[in-house]
């Protein structure tokens, strides 16, 4: 049998520990706390799933760190960086200590002021 090859867009993968994930019984991330890390980075990142998507993140087997109230991820990219996520994590963080590019447009939180008219732009 022939070695094929199946294209993919992912410019970035995330390996998450399935052990870890599920000593949390898939809890712990996003706004509630009751999502794993997993979905829940998949869902602040704003990616789908499966080969279309820019970044993938995938389950795989122990890293054999084991953490207490914790997941094992890292980015393939940066194999040496392995990150020890604690629940509760704020997921602006953990994409940032992963590498990741964040391609959503962040909202403005301060107003711009004209000079001299005194008025709002």
């Amino acid at each position: 049998m022939a070695i094929k090859i199946a294209k993919t867009e992912w410019r970035d993968v995330v390996l998450v520990c399935k052990k870890c994930s599920k000593k949390l019984d898939g809890k712990g991330f996003g706004p509630d706390g009751d999502t794993s890390l997993r979905k829940a980075l998949r869902k602040y990142m704003k990616v789908r799933k499966g080969r279309k998507s820019e970044l993938a993140i995938i389950q795989t087997g122990c890293f054999d760190i084991c953490p207490k109230g914790a997941v094992v991820a890292v980015n393939a990219a940066n194999p040496k960086a392995l990150l020890i996520v604690p629940a509760g994590a704020d997921l602006l963080e953990v994409k940032d200590r992963l590498g990741l590019q964040d391609h959503r447009r962040a909202k403005s939180t301060f107003k711009i002021v004209a000079s001299g008219g005194g008025g709002e732009v």
